[in-house]
């Protein structure tokens, strides 16, 4: 068990199972599909990025460097978030960029009865030690456990 410290983007705890990438994350390319047709599970349909595509991502810790990709990828986690087809808790090892700060942030805000707790600056470390799989838990605070 290992204990990392960042900072909070959107508030909120959450313990959740591991999805990780170490490249970047095409919000647009991984969230489409499903915000389109229908899958409750948001499987990952970038095929360029192997160590997600085809997983779910709902309701996981998705834990990845940075996002890249369209710049309407803060309004497709916004809306992933609305439908309810959103990770458990965004974790980034880099500082989180605008757009996804965006998005996170509108959600946050904007609905009521949807909980994505982001925090970033987590470290290389972090996304070294996360593996899929693995237990995530985060407090309010920023901090984030991984077991």
């Amino acid at each position: 068990m290992k204990t990392f410290k960042g900072r909070v983007v959107a508030p909120g705890s959450v313990k959740a199972e591991a999805v990780v990438t170490h490249g970047g994350f095409n919000t647009l390319a991984s969230l489409q599909k499903s915000l389109q047709f229908g899958d409750k599970t948001a499987k990952c349909g970038d095929q360029n990025n192997p160590e997600l595509y085809g997983k779910p991502l709902a309701g996981r810790a998705l834990c990845l460097p940075q996002t890249i990709g369209s710049t309407t990828g803060g309004l497709v986690i916004y809306c992933a978030c609305a439908m309810k087809r959103n990770p458990a808790c965004l974790l980034f090892s880099n500082k989180i960029d605008s757009l996804a700060a965006a998005g996170s942030i509108l959600a946050d805000v904007w609905l009521d009865d949807v909980s994505m707790p982001v925090v970033d600056s987590l470290g290389d470390e972090f996304l070294s030690y996360v593996k899929d799989g693995m237990t995530v838990t985060v407090r309010e605070d920023g901090t984030v456990t991984v077991e």
